[in-house]
């Protein structure tokens, strides 16, 4: 508190005044406009909005984690998952095609988390069908 508001008690400051010291042993603070105080505090609050922000964020995507629409999508990215791993290990898709599975299935997920994050940790009906016919296009490419 003391660096934010420094300058504001005139040319000696708070530590000058406070203690005892001759003429010649202090050094002048220097003199800050009220506009320059008034940036400097705006920033401060900013800043600390800025992080608050983000932490809701945050929170608001685990909070509602388990909402029903996004647990529906998650369980079948989950189970696409599944899939995809036991055709590779059965030898029924090759390397590329599971790598390439697997990165629509990211996608498809990360799509989800950003359109929860838009709605405070859930996804409208129209986003999880939408969700829904991408993952119904990656379910199709597994079983061929």
């Amino acid at each position: 508190m003391n660096g934010l508001l420094r300058g504001l008690n005139g040319p000696r400051g708070m530590v000058a005044a406070s203690r005892q010291s001759t003429p010649d042993q202090q050094k002048e603070a220097p003199r800050y406009s009220p506009a320059s105080i008034v940036l400097v505090l705006q920033s401060r609050f900013l800043t600390l909005g800025f992080v608050g922000g983000v932490a809701e964020l945050a929170n608001a995507e685990t909070w509602n984690q388990n909402h029903p629409r996004r647990a529906e999508v998650n369980a079948r990215l989950a189970n696409q998952n599944h899939r995809v791993n036991d055709e590779l290990r059965e030898g029924e898709m090759t390397r590329g095609q599971a790598r390439t599975l697997h990165a629509q299935d990211r996608f498809i997920r990360r799509e989800e988390r950003f359109m929860a994050r838009q709605n405070r940790g859930h996804i409208t009906r129209a986003e999880q069908r939408s969700l829904n016919q991408q993952e119904n296009a990656v379910s199709r490419k597994i079983g061929r």
